[in-house]
């Protein structure tokens, strides 16, 4: 086949191509600006599950949520580090807190193989700083805390 010889130019083939190659980028990019907007969903709507539980005064299926362990009554002795009674102190109605009416996660950020949120509880001025670990899904008091800007 020589130079001379070549296929004709085909119009309809070229814009299957085109529309294919636009389509597939198209694809692409809407992906990656869904995963980094939910990238946090799993962990925020753990906290919020967690927080609902608190907010009724289900403190028992709520420290169930805090260890990712429904079951935890049958074996409390695994939480001797963060007791059922720390916990009440922590969270019942005497603790800092007071009876929690209401929650608003304001920041979220991945750090290590955790995720950190800044959590408003009542309405307070500096946020309640959580963490969800991503392997066990176990909630905890976070060491990190976020800058979320000036009041």
């Amino acid at each position: 086949m020589t130079l001379l010889d070549a296929p004709r130019y085909n119009a309809e083939r070229a814009r299957i191509i085109r529309n294919s190659i636009l389509i597939t980028l198209g694809v692409v990019v809407l992906g990656a600006v869904l995963a980094v907007l939910f990238w946090d969903w799993p962990e925020q709507h753990r906290v919020n599950n967690f927080f609902s539980l608190v907010q009724k005064g289900d403190l028992d299926k709520a420290y169930g949520a805090w260890n990712n362990d429904p079951d935890w009554r049958q074996h409390t002795d695994r939480y001797t580090g963060y007791t059922f009674a720390d916990f009440q102190k922590d969270w019942g109605p005497s603790s800092d807190y007071g009876v929690i009416r209401s929650h608003k996660i304001e920041i979220t950020k991945t750090v290590g193989n955790g995720v950190v949120m800044g959590v408003d509880v009542n309405g307070g001025k500096t946020p309640l700083f959580l963490r969800v670990d991503h392997r066990t899904k176990e909630i905890g008091f976070s060491p990190v805390e976020l800058y979320v800007g000036p009041d």
